[in-house]
């Protein structure tokens, strides 16, 4: 098995080590508490509006895509979803303000370079499912940093908002779980 395809497979539990540390040192200030919130946020829109159109396919262990997004965020950058959890990763560990600055950045660098690996894995299965229309979305959607100019040949996909709340359900629990952890560690009762 590649590299890719493996990080692809076991991506769901890759933070759970980073998060687990964060919240065994714990050191929060008011100031990195409010900005990780921000952050956790963010990413996690990023990811509800991404699953509201790409569905719950995202959700598999398997790359590939039953059509090609193209329209809402991913009009704009290729890989919405892992932006937000790079955000929500990284806001998480900020939160908790364990070796701050310095866990942030390790976080930031090691999820970055993970994504990576799972895009490289997960552009060659759209190349072959896709073909020139994956070649052409990609020589114009950037990977990681969002254009502002959306892609032209938009799909016409309607996004499901709805659906997208139920696919992130199992998002919304772990970081639901990891904040009454955080909460109950740095105000034990």
């Amino acid at each position: 098995m590649k590299l890719g395809e493996l990080l692809f497979k076991s991506r769901g539990y890759t933070p759970i080590p980073f998060l687990l540390f964060a919240l065994i040192f714990a050191n929060p200030e008011r100031v990195l508490i409010i900005i990780g919130i921000g952050m956790i946020l963010l990413g996690e829109f990023m990811r509800l509006w991404g699953v509201s159109y790409a569905g719950a396919v995202t959700r598999t262990r398997e790359a590939g895509a039953p059509e090609l997004v193209s329209n809402g965020p991913f009009a704009y950058v290729r890989n919405p979803l892992y932006i937000g959890n790079i955000l929500i990763y990284t806001g998480s560990v900020v939160l908790s303000g364990t070796w701050f600055p310095y866990l942030a950045v390790l976080v930031f660098l090691f999820f970055s370079i993970q994504y990576i690996f799972i895009i490289l894995h997960e552009e060659k299965k759209l190349e072959d499912l896709f073909k020139q229309s994956y070649i052409e979305y990609k020589k114009f959607v950037p990977r990681f940093i969002p254009k502002f100019i959306p892609y032209k040949n938009k799909s016409n996909i309607i996004p499901q908002v709805k659906k997208a709340f139920r696919s992130e359900r199992s998002t919304f629990i772990a970081m639901g779980i990891f904040l009454l952890l955080f909460v109950l560690r740095v105000c034990p009762i």
